[in-house]
């Protein structure tokens, strides 16, 4: 078990941009992800297993809904905060951090902003302790970029709703409490629903032999006429627009946990290439490796400034939905990039578990693709910038 020597780089010194709240989070979080999950997460990866005891950890750090204000259980943080436990969490694991996001952004959020108040008190208390584990369901086996095709679909039996349909690629599946799920009524309209582990008719096999996000939980969602109770609807937003503000929320997450995984690929690359000898000297002395590590920190620098202007904008409720989509896109394709240069310059060392950095590629293979794949993110901000739409 190697010992987490982890550096954050600020080569363009954002920490004078940043309160004193804001590094004390980061800074809280930064420590646990070292002390739990680090020594961990190589092991949980390679057996293909979410280490469930990290838990309780998470949510004391905040990882549960920091944003939720705090009569609600979360700890009523600003947007800046939750991007910032969402950079560390992901430094460690990018399947952590899916855990962790997906509790905050697709459960937390839409219980808070969309759910009453009896809801919002029945659920968001345990949701933000971990006792409850959410998961968030949109995604179907025959639509992934076009949700609004779903066929997920429930019905008005009187008393309550009877739900049928599917789901697939739901991280936190296999072991959630309560599931948000998204489904059209008789009528075609798309509404959420609360979804409780137990009710006859609902199952959640778990997804098996992933080359990625080995250390998530991953499953479907499968309702088979299961009854809802008509307190379970979501009554304050529905159509559409409804699940993709959620999606607002999580991408903005992971526009800040790219960025972690990126620094740890970058921030390993930097320590090999200044103890690897070759020829008489260390690779680091080399032109071609200090190209890769300078255009490395380069391009953090940019996805961190990006990411900043976005969390003052979110703060202010000024961000655009394709603002974040921008974010999204660049921070992830960024870390991509960046884990498959370190994982060159590690030469054959960087395939193996002593090291971060395929773990972190392989992951970052789903979040590319994950809450808007890449190219469909690249036709969000054409069609912002044109009016024109190409998605028909």
């Amino acid at each position: 078990m190697k010992p987490d020597l982890f550096q954050a780089p600020d080569y363009y010194q954002l920490d004078d941009l940043l309160n004193e709240e804001h590094k004390l989070v980061r800074d809280s979080a930064r420590a646990w992800v070292k002390r739990e999950v680090s020594p961990i997460i190589e092991e949980y990866a390679q057996k293909a297993e979410f280490p469930k005891q990290i838990v309780k950890g998470l949510a004391e750090i905040g990882g549960f809904g920091p944003y939720i204000p705090v009569e609600y259980g979360g700890a009523g943080l600003d947007q800046i905060s939750y991007g910032l436990i969402m950079q560390e969490i992901e430094r460690g694991d990018s399947g952590v951090r899916s855990t962790s996001s997906v509790q905050s952004s697709l459960v937390m959020y839409p219980i808070w902003k969309y759910g009453n108040e009896e809801q919002r008190m029945k659920y968001l208390p345990k949701l933000a302790t971990g006792e409850f584990i959410g998961c968030f369901g949109l995604t179907e086996p025959d639509h992934g970029s076009n949700p609004g095709g779903m066929t997920t679909n429930f019905k008005d039996m009187g008393d309550h709703y009877l739900l049928n349909g599917a789901k697939m690629w739901i991280s936190n599946a296999p072991f959630a409490d309560i599931a948000v799920v998204w489904a059209k009524n008789e009528e075609g309209r798309i509404h959420g629903l609360i979804v409780e582990r137990g009710m006859e008719g609902f199952t959640t096999p778990e997804t098996h032999n992933k080359w990625s996000l080995r250390a998530s939980a991953t499953g479907e969602l499968i309702f088979d006429n299961v009854k809802v109770p008509k307190e379970n609807l979501l009554p304050n937003k529905s159509g559409l627009g409804a699940p993709l503000g959620c999606l607002d929320s999580a991408r903005y997450g992971i526009a800040w946990g790219a960025i972690g995984a990126a620094m740890d690929c970058y921030d390993t690359a930097l320590r090999y290439a200044k103890e690897r000898i070759q020829f008489d000297k260390p690779i680091g002395a080399t032109q071609l490796q200090q190209k890769k590590l300078a255009e490395m920190i380069t391009e953090i620098t940019k996805a961190q400034l990006l990411t900043w202007r976005l969390g003052v904008l979110r703060n202010e409720g000024r961000a655009t939905s394709a603002q974040i989509s921008m974010a999204k896109r660049n921070n992830v394709d960024m870390a991509i990039h960046i884990a498959r240069e370190a994982r060159q310059m590690l030469g054959g060392m960087g395939i193996t578990g002593e090291y971060s950095i395929m773990r972190h590629m392989m992951n970052l293979e789903s979040v590319i693709t994950y809450e808007g794949t890449h190219d469909i993110h690249l036709l969000i901000t054409g069609m912002d910038i044109t009016g024109l739409n190409a998605f028909k």
